[in-house]
């Protein structure tokens, strides 16, 4: 074994390999402390024989305190999933929940490099989870580690923290041992796991050192990262920094793996039966899709078994979320923090005669949950488009921050704070490059999989309009037809046609916040 590479401790704060034994560093008393110290609202007694200090005639105003963030992305999240997380439910009748949010592709590593750049595909470079323009190495490639949120809000005085899932292709196993190794700009703290999708016995790279955790129940990558998250938020909130938090989950991602103690919940759960389950005709779909026959009984099954998996494995993210929330609200700092829950994309299971899987232009895969609770949030339902390439503005835009110099998205607080902003965008964009053909990539289709060419789309709660690269289209009246069975392409006017290439066009081209928002 290498220098680099070390098992953790049986005690301290750090897991021990063996047992993947993970300790809050703070007991409650600690916690209590850590919420006096944070600003509790607690008087501090002044030392005997001290002089007293003048009482001003006028007291000046406090300063206003820089708000927190703490942000949890799930992976693989459809909308249907939340019915079984009662505090996202909480937060949704505190906060404000956004019904047309979608991701920049249904992909991971290009939704995430949206997320922390707010740039869309054709102006980051990263349209896929590997080869040239795709992965880690597309991402370092074009230098966007040095454009992200973190490292604008680290420049802004905050103390910022990443867990979990970061890009396809990072490798946790590449630091050279020293404290810092492989830990990209902008993090203070880094806590990155490699191959994370099973939540056991995995290795994670603790800010450049490698630690290997084991098999057993305390070791499950959830509840790991959920417990580094809370200490995060405790040494931040003695320190008095403003923090920003990021915890990536691997859950719900194939396969699908739920902590031991939720492995045996709802039995006889069975994936949701819409009318684009399993659909009735496929006549009218492009050719990569269209020749695809009825799900047999097996398959409906396996997708069944899926879905409950799912919802089981999601059960440990809502319990993180409940615990964060605890710890923020013990130490005085939940007020005047944004949580903020999202996923990277949908998933279908048996829509569309789908086996489970993503990468589609389809409603189940772009449209995701996005709930925001924090200081001056209103509570509402906001319905105008919004997308992931809108985070990082949104994040620095909080933060008081300048402003990302190539984000394309634009700051969601106006919308969080109940005003109506002029020359907000019709559309959100989708850029997908396809098909996939690499089996390492655990997004890989496989033979029967969803797997189309490449694709620009736009979108919102009224329509979908998809060209595909090889020249078929898709329209779909999404109001009228929510499910998404009848593809309208071939009843539209010229006139309109020409409208709705005119606005890929315009999108697909569009660089800058200002330019795109009005594209």
């Amino acid at each position: 074994m290498s220098q680099s590479k070390r098992r953790a401790r049986p005690s301290g704060p750090r897991p021990r390999a063996r047992a993947g034994l993970v300790r809050l560093v703070v007991g409650l008393a600690g916690l209590s402390a850590v919420a006096s110290a944070a600003g509790a609202g607690l008087a501090v007694p002044a030392q005997a024989g001290a002089t007293p200090a003048p009482t001003p005639s006028v007291a000046a105003p406090a300063a206003p305190k820089p708000p927190n963030l703490v942000f949890v992305l799930t992976d693989d999240l459809e909308p249907s999933l939340l019915r079984y997380m009662p505090t996202v439910r909480s937060m949704q009748e505190k906060g404000a929940s956004f019904s047309d949010y979608t991701v920049s592709d249904s992909l991971c590593c290009p939704s995430r490099t949206s997320i922390f750049t707010g740039q869309y595909p054709h102006t980051s470079g990263v349209f896929t989870n590997s080869g040239a323009d795709g992965g880690y190495g597309a991402f370092e490639h074009h230098g966007l580690a040095d454009q992200t949120y973190a490292v604008a809000l680290q420049k802004a005085g905050y103390r910022t923290a990443f867990m979990g899932k970061y890009l396809n292709g990072y490798d946790p196993k590449a630091g050279d041992g020293t404290p810092g190794s492989n830990v990209p700009k902008g993090w203070d703290e880094w806590d990155v796991a490699g191959n994370g999708y099973p939540e056991l016995g995995y290795t994670m790279n603790e800010n450049g050192r490698e630690v290997a955790y084991g098999q057993r129940p305390q070791a499950y990558l959830t509840d790991v990262v959920s417990t580094k998250g809370q200490n995060f938020i405790l040494n931040a909130s003695a320190a008095k920094q403003p923090f920003a938090l990021e915890i990536a989950t691997f859950a719900p991602h194939a396969p699908y793996t739920p902590a031991p103690r939720d492995a045996k919940k709802y039995k006889g759960l069975k994936a949701p039966r819409s009318k684009a389950f399993n659909e009735a005709s496929m006549a009218d779909k492009p050719a990569w899709i269209k020749d695809r026959k009825k799900l047999t009984k097996a398959q409906v099954t396996k997708l069944d078994t899926v879905y409950r998996k799912r919802a089981q494995s999601v059960r440990s993210v809502d319990l993180m979320l409940s615990r964060l929330r605890s710890t923020l609200r013990a130490t005085g700092q939940l007020d005047n923090t944004y949580v903020v829950f999202s996923s990277d994309n949908g998933f279908h299971l048996g829509e569309h005669r789908l086996p489970a899987g993503k990468q589609t232009a389809y409603k189940t895969d772009l449209v995701v949950p996005l709930v925001v609770t924090g200081p001056g949030v209103k509570h509402a339902t906001i319905g105008r488009p919004a997308q992931n390439v809108d985070l990082a503005p949104t994040f620095v835009d909080a933060a008081g921050a300048p402003a990302l110099a190539k984000a394309d998205g634009r700051s969601l607080l106006p919308l969080l704070r109940g005003e109506r902003p002029k020359n907000w965008r019709a559309y959100g964009l989708v850029e997908h490059h396809g098909p996939n053909l690499d089996p390492s990539d655990p997004d890989y289709a496989g033979k029967n999989g969803a797997n189309p060419p490449s694709y620009e789309a736009i979108t919102n709660d009224r329509l979908t309009y998809v060209e595909y690269g090889d020249g078929e289209r898709e329209y779909y009246d999404n109001a009228r037809d929510p499910q998404q069975l009848d593809n309208r392409w071939k009843d539209l006017s010229a006139t309109r046609k020409a409208e709705l290439r005119s606005a890929v066009r315009n999108l697909r081209t569009c660089s800058g916040t200002k330019e795109c928002a009005t594209a």
